[in-house]
């Protein structure tokens, strides 16, 4: 079993000064398979990976890492895997080539192997047509991609990915994961942290992660059909009144808002609406739709936070 793992973590834990920034983590990630570490700011997110990078030490608890001891020998698996932090060291003033040139010879890829390999990133990564671009002039997605690309450059069996894309827009967001998709059916394990609920649907496994540890982990099929309740998507022109109207039906045992929309949970559906509609036309609401619909990682994630 050890060998199908690519990751293994118990119990770490790491202060700075008073502040308890990891608290008794454990995680395992398998290979081949994208592992979302999904928190909120000032969760532990970021120093969670740079311990899983052996870039921190832990003050107490182990960590493997592709079958290496992180603790022990932490700069037996740099070459081994990729590290992408928040703000990526790249070079404004060169270019997209050059940027790949200088990580190549960073991680000492042999030169014979500095072109084939920095042609197949840009291919996989869009950024062909932008090689002689300076980086400071490309797009923040374009340098999320250069980052990716500067990661890969000398083939890591993981790659570890700080938030990658907070602050790109959405299409290049999509890219970027479609990138990652890649990435995955060419065996390489993926660690990724991300705020966005959106981005832990598209993981293998999910760890929610609080407070320095993980609360909640599981598929994100796992993870949605352990909600204790079922939902129902109200939409009405009058979002703000119908949440303070349903917050008081019995039976709803709880009312979050979700886009547009209010998600209300409730335990039957089928004897939930009626009960909702005439509270709502009791208090002249108007009601668009109201409906049973399938939970989100965002519905397990308010749960958890509720629960704990």
């Amino acid at each position: 079993m050890m060998d199908d793992l690519a990751i293994v973590a118990d119990n770490l834990s790491k202060r700075f000064g008073t502040t308890v920034a990891v608290d008794g983590l454990s995680l395992e990630v398998k290979r081949g398979q994208a592992y979302g570490l999904v928190g909120p700011d000032g969760a532990g997110k970021t120093t969670a990976i740079r311990l899983l990078a052996g870039l921190l030490l832990p003050a107490s608890g182990s960590v493997q890492v592709l079958g290496t001891d992180v603790v022990r020998y932490p700069e037996r698996i740099k070459e081994r895997i990729g590290y992408m932090p928040q703000r990526f060291a790249l070079y404004g003033d060169l270019t997209v080539d050059e940027n790949l040139t200088f990580f190549a010879r960073l991680y000492q890829v042999p030169r014979e192997e500095w072109a084939s390999r920095a042609d197949r990133l840009l291919s996989f990564s869009g950024l062909h047509p932008f090689r002689h671009r300076l980086a400071d002039n490309l797009s923040g997605g374009m340098k999320q991609k250069l980052a990716l690309a500067c990661t890969l450059i000398h083939r890591p069996e993981l790659i570890l990915l700080d938030e990658p894309t907070t602050g790109v827009d959405p299409v290049s967001r999509r890219e970027f994961w479609q990138i990652l998709y890649g990435l995955l059916q060419d065996g390489i394990t993926v660690l990724v942290s991300t705020p966005y609920m959106d981005e832990a649907e598209r993981c293998n496994m999910v760890g929610f992660i609080i407070r320095g540890r993980i609360r909640l982990a599981g598929t994100p099929a796992e993870l949605k059909s352990g909600l204790p309740y079922r939902l129902l998507e109200l939409r009405s022109p009058a979002i703000s009144t119908a949440r303070r109207v349903v917050a008081t039906v019995p039976g709803v045992l709880d009312v979050q808002p979700f886009g547009d929309a209010l998600h209300l949970a409730v335990s039957d559906p089928a004897s939930a609406v009626p009960i909702v509609q005439a509270a709502l036309e009791h208090d002249g609401v108007a009601v668009h739709s109201l409906r049973e619909v399938a939970p989100s990682m965002e519905d397990v994630f308010f749960q958890m936070v509720r629960s704990r």
